[in-house]
């Protein structure tokens, strides 16, 4: 799996362009059939039905790791509408699904948004991300949930001067805070996590939250209470209202408690977990027709947006009877996959077959081919 950090970000709006675009390092772009915008269920999903039409795709995803929506948000809570599964957890489903796709080889290009897409007059697409990865691809698939997911930040006049430097909203290198003195705020299973695993490697470590209740594990809480009553950990019930500085570093915050007192608290760090907000992003920006911050498709029959060769599927897309799950989303990458056929073999008469009985198809996807009797 192929993970690239994030370097800058642009937008452009959709335009009509004939020339190559070469990359930031004066590289050729990577010249591909499909590629897919979002690694959540459906995204990876979409690679498979590709896959079984010989279609190669890449995938692109804002998130650190695949799975979007299921692992960033419930990992461990049970999906019970997936057909023929009868209870799996977000992060099961995304390992099934991986699996599931691993005969298709896809590439992924993590820790990246797609910045500039713009139609070339050969119908093709030239594509670029935040990381600056370029590709020249001939259709897009735009399965990006309810949009790319960006934290939720803290609220104090100042604090944003200290975004990774003091104030981090992600943890990249969890090294970089031993034997430092860390606060962190939230109520969260990332929050209770990241508490519990610098606890014994920071000099100290204090969770803030703004009540006494959690959204975290239970198993995660009690062991937290646990490490406070042992003195390991502080627990303190209040939000963040205000910062000090000395010689242009965060030096304290002061924290106001359920009592209405403001108390200052001197750190090194701090850390906030206050979950993850959707935005749309740069995709408002590509000449897609929008409405209600979701993608309306022309018609149910391929899953395309207004501009030919862009598919939107899953929770970002929009159109008359539209539900909102997952195996929805699955059915709309079967015939988005088809829709975008033509576009990759057009010369190649496309024809239905199915995984039970194919030879093909066993073959690709690097089965035996059953005997009936």
């Amino acid at each position: 799996m192929k993970q690239e950090s994030d370097s800058r970000m642009e937008t452009s709006a959709l335009a009509s362009t004939s020339a190559p675009h070469p990359t930031a390092a004066g590289k050729a772009p990577i010249e591909t059939d499909a590629v897919i915008v979002g690694a959540g269920p459906v995204g990876l999903f979409q690679v498979f039905e590709l896959g079984l039409l010989e279609i190669k795709a890449h995938v692109i995803d804002s998130l650190p790791v695949v799975g979007g929506q299921c692992v960033e948000l419930y990992p461990d809570k049970p999906i019970y509408d997936i057909p023929a599964v009868p209870v799996c957890t977000g992060q099961e489903l995304t390992d099934n699904l991986l699996k599931q796709i691993e005969p298709f080889e896809p590439t992924f290009h993590l820790n990246q948004e797609v910045t500039v897409v713009e139609r070339r007059e050969d119908g093709r697409f030239n594509l670029e991300t935040s990381a600056g990865t370029r590709f020249l691809t001939k259709t897009i698939f735009i399965a990006a949930g309810v949009g790319s997911f960006q934290p939720r930040t803290l609220k104090v006049d100042g604090i944003e001067q200290f975004e990774g430097k003091q104030l981090f909203y992600r943890v990249k290198d969890p090294a970089r805070f031993e034997g430092r003195n860390i606060v962190i705020c939230g109520g969260g299973d990332s929050a209770l996590d990241w508490a519990l695993n610098l606890v014994g490697k920071a000099e100290s470590v204090v969770l803030i939250h703004r009540r006494e209740d959690f959204r975290a594990a239970p198993a995660s809480v009690a062991k937290m209470k646990q490490l406070c009553d042992e003195y390991e950990m502080q627990f303190l019930v209040g939000q963040v209202t205000g910062l000090e500085t000395k010689d242009d570093m965060l030096s304290e915050i002061k924290v106001t408690g359920a009592d209405g007192v403001t108390r200052r608290m001197p750190l090194d760090d701090l850390l906030v977990f206050f979950g993850l907000s959707p935005k749309l992003g740069p995709i408002a920006e590509w000449g897609l027709d929008i409405e209600r911050k979701q993608l309306k498709v022309v018609d149910t029959e391929k899953f395309e947006t207004n501009v030919p060769g862009i598919f939107a599927v899953g929770d970002i897309n929009t159109y008359p009877g539209k539900k909102k799950l997952i195996l929805s989303g699955f059915h709309e990458a079967a015939l988005a996959a088809f829709g975008a056929a033509p576009y990759i073999f057009p010369e190649k008469k496309i024809h239905m077959q199915y995984t039970t009985t194919s030879p093909k198809l066993h073959k690709i996807l690097g089965v035996e081919s059953p005997t009936f009797d």
